[in-house]
């Protein structure tokens, strides 16, 4: 097997670089692609941070930048590191040619790779949505990614995300009067990942539901000292079991799911090397 890192960097979530990356490995056999997602990069200090990471792993980088400016400094630094950096689509599967030494196996069906990542992410859904608001605990083990938060910390549309990106992901909400069952402490296969956001942020979020719902603004739900302890148990109990931690308060769910994403990629690199 040939070993290659991947660098996918782009200024928004990088779904098309994935879908790039898939169907041009998809034309070589006997690689062990490493992929490092690297999304939302739209600045030249974001980028250098993301550089430095990139040179302790060098690799294949591919890319979609708008910026010009960016762009030109990620093409001029990955040309002073040595490293191959292309743009995505077209020049995909010649650069993986190159780096790796291998010409393209030209072979009918060479990308029903792309096929079965279809049933896989409908597979996906199902169970997503099966196991959403802490249902069907039991089997949380064929899970990914299990997401564990207070109510209406995004846990669920950002689980349907990753669902369409091909994860099989569980949520679960945490309520101090009812803790989470046993299982959740003891899963090996799913990361399981903390959703956190601020208390302001929270309660309106609480507020705008209710009266969505036409209900009274006016409960607990909404008490600020009540979200306050709410917030405090959730983070205690990522702290306790180190759990990675992400704060969705100015996050959109994109962001949210690819910094998941990120996770997930660098958990399965560390159990690889291990």
């Amino acid at each position: 097997m040939t070993r290659l890192h991947l660098h996918l960097l782009s200024d928004s979530t990088g779904e098309t670089l994935e879908t790039v990356a898939k169907a041009g490995l998809a034309q070589f056999e006997g690689v062990e692609a490493v992929k490092h997602f690297w999304p939302m990069v739209r600045s030249e200090g974001h980028l250098d941070r993301v550089l430095l990471e990139i040179a302790s792993k060098p690799g294949l980088v591919i890319y979609t930048l708008v910026n010009s400016t960016v762009r030109k400094r990620l093409e001029s630094r990955c040309h002073g590191l040595g490293l191959h950096a292309v743009s995505a689509l077209d020049p995909v599967i010649d650069a993986l040619s190159r780096l790796l030494g291998k010409e393209t196996i030209t072979r009918p069906g060479g990308q029903h790779a792309l096929d079965a990542a279809y049933f896989d992410r409908v597979e996906a859904i199902h169970y997503t949505i099966a196991h959403d608001d802490g249902i069907a605990s039991d089997d949380w083990e064929e899970a990914d990614i299990v997401l564990a938060g207070v109510s209406r910390s995004s846990k669920t549309p950002t689980s349907i995300y990753l669902a369409n990106r091909g994860y099989r992901v569980a949520n679960i909400p945490l309520v101090i009067e009812s803790p989470p069952p046993p299982i959740l402490f003891n899963l090996n296969r799913p990361l399981v990942v903390g959703l956190t956001t601020s208390q302001d942020r929270l309660i309106q979020i609480r507020r705008n539901r209710l009266l969505s719902l036409n209900e009274t603004t006016t409960t607990a739900y909404v008490d600020e000292e009540r979200v306050a302890r709410e917030i405090a148990y959730a983070r205690r109990m990522f702290s306790d079991h180190g759990w990675p931690v992400i704060d969705v308060t100015r996050r959109s769910i994109e962001e949210t799911a690819a910094a998941i994403i990120n996770l997930v990629a660098e958990r399965r690199e560390q159990q690889a090397q291990a």
